[in-house]
């Protein structure tokens, strides 16, 4: 029972899982103090961390645990404090329910094809030149549009050609996903559908929508 006075929960016995966790709220914190997390329960027993970045790319981490009810939304400071204050078995008051804040679609868990991997390096290569410019091109408000719309990289299998712009290669570094020093055999995984682009890096995922806004979610 939370104070909301409703069946609500999280439970995360893995004290690795929490701390997992932790970080990933507390990224997301870094880069919006007013971020909602979504939980997911996926198919395979696991859950989905979720949040939406100033960037217009989602972010998720999956973790070892389970929510009632299976899909809720918290804000990410409650959630911090819940991970802080989290009993010996796990239990995690996530906070008051937020779900009516989460404005985002989510994208499908199953159907995406492997494009192709790209050594980590090349991503925060890409990240420190982006930083660079941001700097000298930005404002108050951050990178300008222009900067974060461009294309960075492009990925290719067969016929499949897939654009990373430069706000996804923001996220994933702004998160931690990868180290700003990985290792030479260090990889991200690029996958697509016709609605969504991801990208699998080493500590998380970060999701972007591809094409037509009004394209229906597959």
């Amino acid at each position: 029972m939370t104070r909301s006075g409703t069946e609500r929960g999280v439970l995360i016995p893995g004290a690795a899982d929490r701390d997992d966790l932790a970080v990933f709220v507390e990224r997301t914190l870094r880069l919006d103090a007013a971020a909602v997390i979504r939980l997911r329960a996926r198919s395979d027993g696991f859950v989905m961390a979720w949040a939406a970045t100033g960037f217009d790319v989602l972010v998720g981490r999956v973790i070892a645990g389970r929510i009632t009810p299976a899909d809720l939304s918290c804000g990410a400071d409650e959630l911090a404090r819940g991970l802080k204050t989290a009993d010996a078995v796990g239990h995690v008051d996530p906070g008051y329910p937020m779900d009516s804040a989460w404005r985002t679609a989510l994208p499908p868990e199953t159907g995406f094809t492997h494009v192709d991997d790209v050594p980590a390096a090349v991503l925060t290569d890409l990240a420190r030149r982006g930083a660079g410019l941001a700097r000298d091109h930005g404002s108050a408000h951050g990178p300008p549009a222009s900067l974060l719309d461009q294309v960075v990289l492009q990925v290719k299998s067969g016929e499949e050609s897939v654009d990373v712009p430069m706000r996804c290669v923001f996220a994933l570094t702004a998160m931690g996903f990868v180290a700003e020093s990985p290792p030479g055999d260090e990889i991200v995984r690029v996958r697509s559908m016709p609605a969504w682009l991801r990208i699998d890096a080493r500590f998380g995922s970060v999701y972007r929508r591809r094409g037509d806004p009004a394209l229906v979610l597959r």
